[in-house]
């Protein structure tokens, strides 16, 4: 199905049966705690529109739960909608290698510009921007924010997902893990001595949202893939304060300047592997320079927490797809399946199945994926497994790891790696490295052949024995799924 904006989006969304409606919540806490119980509560987790928001006129909204399944990652994508897990990674992937890059289309207006603010009436705080979780030290109105920073000494525009906290009616503060593109151009600038320019978008398009946080590796662009995935251009505006990339159909969007002298207090944030890592520090101020917004706008949230959560969902699948087809493009062959698995916030526990064809094969695809893209950055265990396991199934991979993996002779190791401040394990003021475990747990290739056979039932028997019983089977599994229902009120 094809979908011009956010809003055409969440209707086919309602369409299917998946969005959630909650009024009267509040903004401190409230909006989290319910996202994160439909998040675990649900057998088919919704997305959930949040409206007449405490303290805030109706219309003012913020939706979270946007891709917590595979059928809107495939609305996203513009895959088959009944695909499973595994299957929705694959054909991505598949997908991926005759993708065709479509750089964005600058347009005139968009309907982002509906109300302009500019100056003493710029308001950040006129926004239910939730304090998302108990420790958090204040509101991020940005979670799930596409932020456009550019390269000063090459031109290059970067889009990037970054936290953002309301610090006042006109600052903000965007924060940067090391390493990333955004942050490398932010301190180019601060190295000349100049305040960094950056627009920032709250609310879009999923496919965009889906693009930014990728690691695609250095000149490719983010909003040219976004592109990609729609096989549409992305119509942007060109900012009238920076000249840089503001998406027309945004709900909310500024543009500004992050300050190389000006610092303020940021976090506590609740971070996307679960924990409170790098506290509190001082942050850049961004000075915002225009607001613009649609009517009845919404904020979209993808608030982080304990795996998993709302952000690992989507990203553990599109890392799978990415990690899948960089290990190819490195020349590892015979590669049956690849998981970032959510439950590692699709990041530090990520799984390749493959079938071994030479001595040293399960070792190579490992020390590759420990440091390519989709697999470099906090990455903790790679785990390589045999054909004959899911790599999707951690009950699979576990049982592989604790009957074939030898862990003197099989598991290695390799330090000073690319991390981030928000690893729990990296402590405050310390240079973010971590170390990766290379994991070998395949049969051992050299007698592989003569490895004691599994106990299984064969593919023909349990075809025959689900038809025989398919009904019982499926009345004691729960049943089918619900249908779609009718669609409800527009949105």
């Amino acid at each position: 199905m094809q979908y011009a904006d956010l809003r055409e989006w969440l209707a086919i969304v309602d369409g299917f049966g998946e969005l959630a409606r909650v009024d009267e919540a509040h903004w401190d806490l409230e909006i989290g705690a319910m996202t994160d119980v439909l998040r675990r509560k649900s057998k088919v987790p919704p997305a959930i529109l949040f409206d007449r928001i405490q303290g805030y006129p109706a219309g003012y909204r913020v939706l979270s739960g946007i891709l917590n399944t595979v059928r809107r990652l495939a609305l996203t994508t513009g895959l088959p909608p009944d695909i499973g897990e595994a299957q929705f990674v694959e054909q991505w992937r598949r997908r991926l290698g005759g993708l065709k890059m479509r750089p964005p289309e600058v347009v005139g207006r968009g309907p982002v510009q509906e109300n302009v603010y500019e100056g003493e009436a710029i308001d950040m705080e006129k926004f239910p921007s939730p304090r998302w979780h108990q420790l958090d030290g204040g509101r991020f109105i940005g979670t799930a924010t596409v932020a456009f920073t550019r390269d000063p000494d090459t031109g290059r525009v970067n889009m990037g997902t970054y936290r953002v906290m309301v610090q006042g009616k006109r600052r903000l503060t965007v924060y940067i893990s090391p390493g990333k593109h955004g942050r490398i151009n932010r301190d180019k600038y601060f190295e000349r001595g100049e305040p960094c320019p950056v627009t920032l978008s709250f609310g879009h398009d999923p496919a965009v949202f889906l693009a930014a946080p990728l690691n695609l590796g250095y000149g490719v662009s983010e909003l040219e893939y976004a592109g990609a995935i729609k096989d549409h251009p992305i119509e942007v505006l060109e900012g009238s304060r920076t000249g840089l990339p503001i998406p027309a159909s945004a709900e909310i969007a500024v543009e500004g300047e992050i300050d190389p002298e000006e610092t303020v207090s940021e976090g506590p944030f609740a971070e996307f592997l679960g924990y409170y890592a790098s506290g509190t520090r001082p942050e850049h101020v961004m000075h915002v320079r225009q607001l613009l917004h649609r009517g009845a706008p919404i904020i979209c949230g993808v608030p982080n927490g304990r795996p998993p959560q709302d952000a690992t969902f989507s990203q553990a699948r599109m890392r799978s797809s990415v990690l899948w087809n960089a290990l190819e493009q490195g020349g590892v062959t015979d590669i049956r399946g690849v998981c970032c698995h959510e439950a590692g916030a699709g990041v530090v526990f990520n799984v390749i199945s493959i079938r071994q064809r030479f001595a040293g094969h399960a070792k190579q695809a490992a020390t590759l994926a420990s440091q390519l893209p989709g697999g470099a950055y906090v990455s903790r265990f790679i785990i390589v497994v045999d054909d004959d396991i899911d790599p999707f199934n951690l009950g699979d991979v576990v049982w592989a790891m604790g009957t074939r993996c030898d862990p003197e002779r099989d598991i290695d190791v390799i330090r000073n790696c690319w991390s981030s401040p928000l690893d729990p394990l990296v402590r405050q003021g310390e240079a973010p490295f971590n170390s990766r475990a290379i994991v070998d747990a395949t049969k051992p290739f050299a007698w592989k052949d003569r490895f004691p056979p599994s106990v299984e039932f064969d593919t023909d028997l349990r075809r025959r024995v689900t038809e025989k019983w398919g009904e019982l089977i499926r009345s004691l599994s729960g049943g089918l799924p619900d249908g779609p229902r009718e669609e409800g009120k527009p949105i």
